[in-house]
């Protein structure tokens, strides 16, 4: 047997996937994870780490590829930390994620893997988001073909992209992406070409100096509005050039509907903004969900597919299975869609929320909609339902709860505290299988789990959402 340690190298063939993404091989029954594969290949691997369980390694050669490999659409395919998986046929991809998610159910909840149906695909699988946030960076990284060269094409001090992989202040100078609409790209390069000759240097983490640092584009699928927002650092040098890209862009790209300026004075590299100010349009797009209308500002959280959407929250609706009669409560409820989405049939609908701003797209979005048996409530989970009784007398015993909580799950406090609650049905919907099997472990003891539908909301990469249907025992 081949003693394992870090720098070792082995062939291994690739048997199957795991969550997050990585490949899985063995050796001797041993699990070894390897990014960037796919079931089949045949790689040569140098092992990067080593633990008592398992070790990781990266691919220094595929030696032989996956019969089920496809040639990527992408150029970056391989560097840029996004589609990893666009070498994989997409029904091969729903088999997958289907099977990542009765595998953390079973392992981490040990909950029954015959509740999970087959994952339910997206109806594009290229140019499917609605929104892309692309970082600038005073270090590019080079393409392999550049690193040898005397003179580069592109300056090395000076990047517009997406984060590679496992680097967070390397970023990779994109020149084509299939996942948000063609123009978004087009968006990218002129605001690339403009910044470059600002004389305005792009952000710098290490020491945080610098002015240019995200470009964050949203466009909606159904109304063909496009939201361009560029978030710098605070400094008035830079007013002037931010009035002339902003012209520029408008001049060149008639197709902006509304242009925003965000200033952020956060260390962490986090495309949000402390202050905005909208240069042009109303500083929002509209986006539908079947019947529904949803406003979208710059900082507003909105589910990124949004056709995959529209099958989430039907998803969503059937296993509340309302007859116009039941309270529904809708914890961790955004900008609303799901309370609003399942407002139609119930009597009334209550959204809670910890942030301000989301919570005042709720209700904007209700207005929009003509919904008027919604209500939204600021504050904290942990705290609000401690003692849920003052809730309780203000609107009602919840006939269903419906959780759609970021992607850390839910607080333990709360899922004990929903569990107590104990509301006769629960909706949960998560984009991570393991906190989502964690949660559910707690609320088995009085629940039980009729079923579990996986939606692909994003094609090409490991990630997957996850509605679960609970009934009180």
């Amino acid at each position: 047997m081949v003693e394992l340690k870090k720098g070792t190298e082995i062939e291994l063939v690739v048997e199957n996937l795991s969550f997050g993404g990585k490949g899985l091989a063995r050796i001797n029954g041993f699990v070894v994870f390897i990014d960037r594969t796919i079931p089949g290949q045949r790689v040569l691997v140098r092992i990067t780490r080593k633990r008592y369980s398992y070790a990781e390694g990266r691919v220094i050669e595929v030696l032989e590829d996956s019969p089920q490999a496809i040639v990527p659409r992408c150029t970056h395919f391989g560097t840029c930390g996004g589609c990893l998986w666009q070498n994989l046929p997409y029904n091969e991809q729903l088999r997958v994620k289907r099977d990542l998610v009765w595998e953390c159910l079973a392992h981490i909840g040990g909950l029954p893997h015959d509740v999970v149906l087959p994952t339910l695909p997206s109806p594009q699988v290229y140019y499917y988001r609605n929104k892309m946030e692309f970082s600038f960076a005073p270090r590019r990284w080079l393409l392999p073909e550049e690193i040898n060269l005397d003179q580069l094409e592109k300056p090395r001090n000076f990047a517009l992209g997406l984060h590679v992989k496992g680097f967070y202040n390397r970023v990779l100078d994109i020149e084509e992406c299939h996942l948000q609409s063609p123009l978004s790209v087009a968006i990218v390069e002129r605001v690339r070409q403009f910044a470059l000759t600002s004389g305005l240097p792009p952000y710098n983490t290490m020491d945080h100096s610098g002015f240019w640092r995200f470009l964050v584009v949203r466009d909606s699928k159904h109304t063909g509005q496009i939201l361009v927002e560029l978030i710098t650092a605070s400094n008035r040098s830079g007013v002037k050039e931010i009035d002339q890209l902003s012209s520029l862009l408008l001049a060149e790209i008639p197709e902006i509907t509304t242009l925003v300026h965000g200033i952020s004075t956060k260390k962490a590299q986090i495309a949000s903004a402390d202050t905005r100010n909208v240069i042009l349009g109303p500083g929002y797009i509209e986006e539908r969900l079947g019947d529904l209308q949803f406003r979208i500002s710059s900082g507003s959280f909105f589910q990124t597919n949004s056709q995959a959407s529209k099958i989430l929250l039907d998803q969503v609706l059937t296993g509340c299975s309302l007859t116009g009669s039941e309270v529904v409560w809708d914890l961790y409820c955004g900008t609303g869609t799901m309370a609003i989405g399942v407002a139609s049939g119930a009597r009334n609908v209550i959204g809670f929320e910890l942030i301000e701003e989301a919570l005042a797209d709720a209700r904007t979005n209700a207005k929009l909609n003509d919904v008027d048996n919604c209500e939204f409530v600021l504050g904290d989970l942990k705290g609000l339902l401690v003692d849920p009784s003052s809730l309780i007398d203000r609107y009602g015993i919840p006939d269903v709860v419906v959780t759609d909580p970021p992607r850390a799950g839910m607080h333990p406090s709360v899922v004990k505290q929903l569990a107590t609650l104990a509301p006769p049905k629960i909706v949960s919907v998560s984009c991570n299988p393991a906190t989502l099997a964690r949660d559910l472990k707690i609320l088995m003891e009085k629940y039980r789990l009729i079923r579990v539908q996986p939606v692909d909301m994003f094609p090409h990469t490991p990630h997957i959402e996850a509605v679960a249907v609970l009934e009180r025992r």
